[in-house]
């Protein structure tokens, strides 16, 4: 099967976005189409084709590490293709494999689709199996570390919050080394943000 494919894209939809390569326009599902842009330019996409009785689905990835996870995320009982696309695109891999690790429910329920139920299993099925990744996103060695990769509730808040305002992961990902440096409330951190989205306009 496919690793990889390199192509342009031609076309970004709400939940897919079309690579064109060797004159076939691949529909490609997504985590966050909006992350990818419309140019000339050559675009590398890891790809995972997930097959059903009664559709086939390739899904695309910017990150070899986003693909990986997301094959992780749908073992756990009641994570399907599209829970784990939402997952992915409302946070980085290694906030993910931090909170599992640690076993912050409280974190992970923040994610759409993840209630009290699934944030339990994804712990019970993936707590201390995930060591494969930690080479591959570069994850830190000492507990401390991992803990403070999401200890800031109000910051993801805020996050999540602007991306369903329809702020996309690379926008956001932009600011939010300047949003790290202050300790604000979730509508401080919102504010913070957007008046730094509106900056780079």
């Amino acid at each position: 099967m496919y690793d990889y494919i390199k192509g342009i894209v031609t076309r970004v939809t709400p939940e897919y976005i079309t690579l064109e390569q060797g004159g076939i326009g691949w529909q490609i599902m997504t985590p966050n189409p909006y992350a990818f842009h419309q140019t000339e330019d050559l675009q590398q996409i890891f790809t995972y084709l997930h097959v059903r009785e009664d559709m086939q689905w390739l899904l695309g990835f910017k990150s070899l590490e986003q693909r990986e996870l997301f094959k992780k995320l749908i073992t756990v009982s009641g994570i399907g293709p599209k829970g784990a696309l939402a997952i992915l695109a409302s946070g980085i891999p290694s906030q993910v494999i931090g909170a599992i690790e640690r076993e912050d429910e409280a974190f992970l329920v923040k994610f759409p689709g993840v209630g009290k139920k699934t944030a339990r299993q994804m712990i019970l099925d993936l707590k201390g199996k995930l060591h494969d990744l930690f080479t591959e996103i570069d994850m830190p060695d000492t507990e401390s570390t991992l803990l403070s990769m999401a200890e800031n509730d109000s910051l993801e808040e805020a996050v999540l919050a602007l991306q369903a305002l329809g702020y996309s992961q690379r926008e956001l990902t932009k600011v939010r080394s300047d949003m790290q440096k202050e300790e604000l409330d979730t509508e401080g951190y919102m504010k913070l943000a957007l008046s730094l989205l509106l900056k780079q306009k």
